[in-house]
């Protein structure tokens, strides 16, 4: 009988129980050992090995198939029933049985219907030790019905209303499949806004006028079957509405506010919540009172399924999902209940056992109500089964007590709720067997030193026996601590060393007998290349030669193998291999490549390569000079407990001549795979003496440097294992902390496995208290770093050692250290707490340090707690927000920065240590003094008369005192923004209106405005104004007359204007019938006009016209259109022939204007400016007239007068510089450029003396040539 194999070991330590493996009453699991010698004398009761699902669906096309495999000795015989009763598969012709078997064939495809035989069938497999019966299999024929007749209705709405298209599949077995297609057999596109429910309905949260079709159909694919079902095609039209009214949320699916689901454990739990609305809503799920399980939930159907996989008992609670759009959001609350078919928590396991032994059969299973459990024996309920005196039924359990070979049967354990059943099959057999070995007799075991060895010792008996290994017949059992036992009987030798040779004997041991079996162990020397081919550049037509050296164990003959490029040898004359050499002649650029030698023997193999190059032939290769080539053949001799020498053979030194050998160490038991520095050695020297620490498997590696570099690492030596001592030193960094008032933590740096020096390490822990006479109290604790000491006196300074030690003794006495149990709150509060007020925004504070007793713990230092009870101004009752200053140290004072002036205070002060703080000193009060005020939160000037402002404002935002008075200077501003005399007046502090008379007439001011406290005058804040003019003189300003002209992208505005000089205008605007902010464009100057770009085609616009600071007057609001977005159809205006006649009358009118010109230079005549001033008044720039084309008046805009009232406007035709980039400036030298000898300037007469820079969207005017040649009329 043979356990079964587990990675589990277990390792014998010297002077402890001998190497053998216990093996305890087999209360798991067995297998009988599938060897033919020994199952052929082995009984064994039957075990279903194979049957049919529980739920089986069949093809009604096909034959029916239920499957009943089992083994056991004798071969069990096998039986069926049906519904309950003997199934006679003899008196059914269709049914035939496979012979050794229990799988029956029903032949339906010639004749029969799947549906005569639907059932519950149920297989026995039975021979003399007892039956085993198979699950309960219901049979059923996979259904696949047709689509009811129905006459489907067109289904008309309009645009945005919701839609449920119903699918209503037939019932099928298994159920079908759904999903939706049209008439051409494409899956119908799905979103937020449509998509299909677990129910199969095509849901639309609202309707486009694109969802409209004929072709809605719905189909129901029967997977078993291979069969698709279709639904009649359902007809939609949506009417589109100009307007469709949006809507909140609500749910299509499910119904009502809350709903339940219940699902079973294991299964995937799937919620749905599918909502309509406008817009479109989006779904959100939560867990009430949790968190959803990450890595087991999904969301399907764009969010509307919640999917959680694996779902447990834990996932039962209520789950909300919550559809939201734009105008609000609604929920729905799902409760869901987890229930659970029976699943096994202990399922039965076979027993084996011999005559007299106990044993117990376990059925342990759980589930959602809590399953049943009932017990059959060989099929039979066990309470009408015959009585066995050795078996007492204990509910889930059954106890075997001293069994007899009678007592073999099959049990069946049966758990089940209304959800479902398990039922497992567990025999137990009683077997009187002797140990037998299983493993051949002298087998031999080679393994290369170093290596693990794995001596095998297969067994079998009942009882089971005992195993023990014994070497070279000696009389004892193994007792070194290097083996490890696994529990199939295995010795396993981790790290094979020459020693290790000889034979090795296994005995198995119960009480009807014994056996045992001898193996034999070889441990040979590992094969070794210890001179390896090495890189070679050659040229064409040389010969060139590589060595390969191996040595290896002379037991083992080695084969030495060639490689090219991983590939045979060319099959080549040119290619020799002689003894150690691969010899290459005739060189040709083929050969280069990368040449393998390989060493294989029945043990292992080794390899090493090189690379060959083939070069050129030249005259005389110049020497290589490289780091030298790696030493080879390391050897340890002189093995002693502490030191070892190490022997190599030096590398190529590569023409530069060796100056060291470095030597490292590995530390395959504690660090395997990293290397340390151990010593370095002249470069003459080809030995060296190592010292050694105790407890270690060093490998060693030496690597030789020159002028060039240091060499590649040699191969490793092979290992040495040096014996157990006592460590040499103890742990570093060891400290003392408390975590709580009443422990102490211990803690240190413990030794890596290197320092250990041998085998259980542990550390030896002691400590007493400093200022004490106590006695030191230790404790030994494992390889750990930390030891707490619990029910110390709160913060005390201890003395503190730790120890190292191991199985061979002690380290050296440490030394001891302090550290302080740990810290508990401060006990007392600071007193004589007193505050300095030093201003009105800064206090200090002063304290008496606690006592050092009472802080208990490391001083941190103290912290004050102090906040604004109240202003003393407006003893409004608000929030109290504490605010905190911690001061480092000792300190007994502090500044408190930051405070409002004029306020109630409240502090207290604590010290802190490093558990927290103590308690607080009684409260401190004390007021700040006045400060300044704030600047007055607004000033405004309102109703301007002839001789008289209206000024208004509210009071600072932060008074900080009691205001004495208000201060207001102001001074007129003339029209070259010099300032006049600055008039200071008071007012009483109540006012927050004030009346300015006796002012000048149309006249710009500037105010300064603050108020006063006690402590002195707060920040100003200043304002201008204008008073209006003399309603006898001049008109009351006045903007009227507004109109627009649109074009596509932009617009022209204009206006006009009545009123005082030196008037900046804005133009506002923004869409119509938003609610958005007004934009404003600012003009440049005084103009009357302003264009608007970047505006959206198609869409209405208002817009009003203002004056820059002067919000009292702005024009009436206009609304215009731009026009609608057009295609692209440009066309070359060069090549139209109106523009061509066009530009050669304006090149012919040019030329006789120069001609006049220079008829009245030559003439020496001077052109009449002065005449043309006085014949044209109005300064205004005269546009192009719209109704005959002709060119208007020139105009002089040096002088920037303002337009007067009557003045004409320019209208969308005005020659402006974005329309024409054609003019006298950029002809000729600019506006100041001379044109005649008499010095007067032309140039002035084409448009403004200076262009002036474009703002915002502005139309700045430029001048053109239509402007220029009324210069010259």
């Amino acid at each position: 009988m043979q356990l079964k194999i587990m990675p589990k070991k277990k390792r014998l330590s010297a002077g402890r129980a001998p190497l053998m493996l216990f093996l305890c009453q087999m209360i798991s699991a067995l297998e009988v050992p599938l060897d033919p010698k020994l199952l052929e004398d082995l009984v064994q009761p039957p075990t279903i090995t194979q049957q049919s699902p529980k739920d089986y669906i069949i093809d009604p096309r096909e034959n029916i198939v239920i499957q009943c495999e089992a083994k056991g000795k004798p071969p069990p015989s096998f039986s069926w029933t049906r519904n309950g009763t003997h199934f006679d598969i003899d008196k059914d012709p269709l049914v035939t049985m496979k012979p050794g078997s229990g799988t029956l064939t029903i032949n339906i495809m010639s004749e029969g219907k799947a549906e005569t035989y639907e059932g519950v069938y149920q297989c026995t497999a039975r021979n003399e030790r007892g039956a085993a019966i198979s699950n309960n299999i219901v049979i059923r024929p996979s259904r696949s019905p047709l689509w009811t007749k129905e006459k489907l209705e067109p289904i008309t709405l309009r645009n945005g209303q919701s839609l449920v298209l119903p699918c209503r599949p037939p019932v099928g077995l298994p159920p079908p499949i759904i999903f939706w297609m049209d008439n051409s057999f494409q899956r119908l596109p799905q979103s937020e806004r449509v998509s299909q429910g677990l129910n199969g309905d095509l849901y639309f949260s609202n309707v486009l006028p694109e969802d409209t079709r004929e072709d809605y159909i719905c189909y129901a694919r029967f997977n078993h079957t291979q069969t698709i079902q279709q639904k009649q095609p359902i007809s939609v039209k949506v009417i589109s509405a100009k307007s469709h009214r949006q809507r909140p949320p609500t749910f299509l699916t499910p119904d009502g506010n809350t709903s339940r689901k219940e699902e079973l454990r294991g299964n995937v739990l799937s919620l749905e919540c599918i909502a309509e609305g406008l817009p479109t809503p989006i779904i959100y799920w939560i867990k009430e009172d949790g968190t959803l399980p990450v890595n087991r939930t999904f969301y399907r159907n764009f969010k509307k399924t919640l999917q959680i996989v694996q779902v447990t008992e834990a996932d039962s609670g209520n789950y909300q999902c919550i559809a939201k759009n734009s105008l609000g959001a609604i929920h729905h609350t799902i409760s869901v209940t987890v229930k659970a078919a029976p699943y096994w928590i202990i399922a039965p396991q076979n027993l084996v056992l011999s005559p007299e032994e106990d044993g117990t059969l376990i059925c342990r299973a759980n589930g959602n109500p809590k399953p049943r459990i009932s017990w059959l024996s060989n099929g039979v309920p066990i309470e009408i089964a015959p009585d066995d005196p050795s078996r007492k039924i204990d509910g889930d359990t059954i106890i075997f007590s001293k069994v007899q070979e009678r007592s073999s049967a099959v049990y069946q354990c049966n758990a089940s709720n209304e959800y479902g059943y398990l039922l497992a099959n567990a025999f137990v057999n009683v077997l009187a067997e002797p140990p037998r070995i299983l493993t051949s007799a002298n087998t031999l075991y080679q393994v290369i030193a170093n290596r693990p060895a794995l001596l095998d010792c297969a067994f079998f008996g009942s009882p089971l026996p005992v195993i023990e290994w014994f070497k070279d017949a000696k009389g004892s059992a193994l007792r070194e601590d290097i083996y490890v036992l696994h529990e199939n009987g295995t010795l396993e030798i981790p790290v094979a060393q020459k020693d290790s040779t000889g034979t090795y004997t296994c005995v198995a041991r119960n009480k009807l007998g014994m056996a045992k079996n001898d193996v034999h162990l070889e441990i040979k020397d590992p094969t070794r290349i210890i001179k390896q081919p090495e890189y070679a550049v050659v040229q064409r037509g040389s010969t060139v030669s590589f060595e390969c050296k191996v040595k290896h164990d002379h037991t083992l003959i080695p084969t030495v193998t060639w490689l090219k490029d991983h590939g045979e040898l060319p099959n080549d004359g040119r290619f020799t291999v002689d003894k150690d050499y691969l010899v290459v002649a005739d060189v040709n650029d083929d050969d280069g490549g990368t040449y393998t030698c390989v060493a294989n023997t029945t043990l292992d193999n080794v390899s090493a390569s090189a690379v060959l190059s083939v070069v050129a032939p030249t005259p005389t290769p110049a020497p290589i000079y490289d780091v030298p080539n790696p030493p080879f053949d390391l050897e340890l001799t002189d093995q002693l407990d502490r030191s070892v020498q190490l022997s190599w053979t030096p590398g190529d030194d590569n023409n530069s001549p060796i100056t060291k050998f470095i030597i490292e160490y590995e530390d395959a038991m504690h660090e395997p795979g990293l290397w340390h520095h151990q010593a370095e050695v002249p470069g003459t020297q080809t030995t060296a003496q190592l010292k050694l620490s105790p407890y270690v498997n060093y490998s060693f590696r030496v690597m030789a440097e020159n002028n060039l570099g240091r060499s590649l690492p040699s191969e490793a030596s092979e290992q040495y294992l040096t014996k157990a001592a006592e460590p040499d030193k103890n742990p570093t960094a060891v400290e003392g902390l408390g975590s709580e008032p009443d422990n102490l933590v211990i803690t240190w740096k413990p030794l890596n496995g290197f320092e250990s020096n041998g085998p259980g390490l542990q550390y030896k822990v002691s400590w007493r208290q400093k200022d004490g006479d106590d006695e030191w109290t230790s404790v030994v604790v494992a390889n750990v770093s930390k030891y707490i000491v619990s029910g110390t006196p709160t913060f005390v300074p201890y003395l503190i050692k730790v120890q190292a030690l191991n199985d061979a003794g002690f380290a050296p006495e440490p030394a001891a250290v302090m550290g302080h149990s740990g810290e508990d709150l401060p006990m007392v509060a600071p007193g004589n707490v007193h505050v300095n007020v030093v201003n009105s925004t800064l206090a200090e504070v002063h304290w008496d340090p606690v006592p050092l007793k009472s802080i208990r713990g490391h001083l941190q230092g103290y912290r004050i707690y102090y906040w604004k009870t109240q202003s003393s101004l407006t003893r409004n009752r608000r929030h109290i927000e504490k605010k905190i200053l911690t001061f480092q140290g000792s300190k007994t004072h502090g500044m408190l920065p930051g405070l409002e002036p004029f306020s109630h205070y409240t502090l207290n002060v604590r010290v802190v240590n490093g558990k927290g703080e103590g308690p607080a000193s009684p409260d401190k009060v004390f007021n700040t003094p006045e400060g300044v005020p704030s600047a007055p939160s607004s000033l405004k000037i309102v109703n301007p008369t002839l001789d008289s402002l209206t000024l208004e404002w509210e009071p600072p935002s932060h008074p900080n005192g009691i205001l004495t008075e208000y201060t207001l200077k102001y001074q007129p501003i003339n029209s070259t923004h010099e300032l006049g005399p600055l008039v200071d007046l008071k007012i009483p502090a109540n006012k927050t209106r004030w009346i300015l008379k006796n002012l000048n007439i149309s006249t710009r001011y500037k105010f300064y405005f603050y108020a006063q406290t006690a402590a002195g005058s707060g920040s100003q804040i200043t304002e201008e104004a204008i008073t209006t003019v003399d309603e006898g003189k001049l008109v009351y300003p006045r903007i009227s007359k507004l109109t627009t002209a649109a074009a596509e992208t932009s617009a022209n505005i204009s206006w006009e204007y009545e009123g005082p000089e030196l008037v900046n205008f804005y133009v506002e605007y923004g869409v119509a019938g938003s609610k958005e902010e007004w934009r404003r464009e600012i003009v440049n100057g005084s103009r009357s006009f302003f264009g608007l770009k970047g505006l959206m085609p198609g869409t209405a616009y208002k817009v009003r016209v203002g004056a820059e600071g002067d919000s009292g007057f702005v024009s009436s609001e206009d609304v215009f259109e731009t026009g609608p977005a057009m295609a692209s159809r440009q066309v070359d205006i060069a090549t139209q022939g109106w523009f061509i006649g066009l530009m050669c009358a304006v090149a012919l009118l040019i030329l006789i204007l120069l001609i006049v010109c220079f008829i009245r230079r030559n003439k020496g005549g001077k052109y009449p400016v002065k005449e043309k001033e006085d014949a044209h008044a109005d300064p205004e720039i005269q546009p192009m007239k719209e109704d005959d084309g002709t060119f208007g008046e020139y105009s002089d805009a040096e002088d920037h007068k303002p337009l007067k009232k009557g003045s004409r406007t320019p209208s969308d035709r005005t020659v402006k510089k974005e329309d024409s980039d054609d003019s006298l400036v950029d002809y000729g030298e600019g506006v100041n450029g001379q044109f005649n000898e008499d010095g007067s300037f032309i140039g002035q007469y084409s448009g403004k003396k200076e262009k002036e820079p474009a703002e915002g969207n502005e139309s700045s005017e430029a001048p053109s040539p239509v402007n220029a040649m009324n210069s010259f009329v």
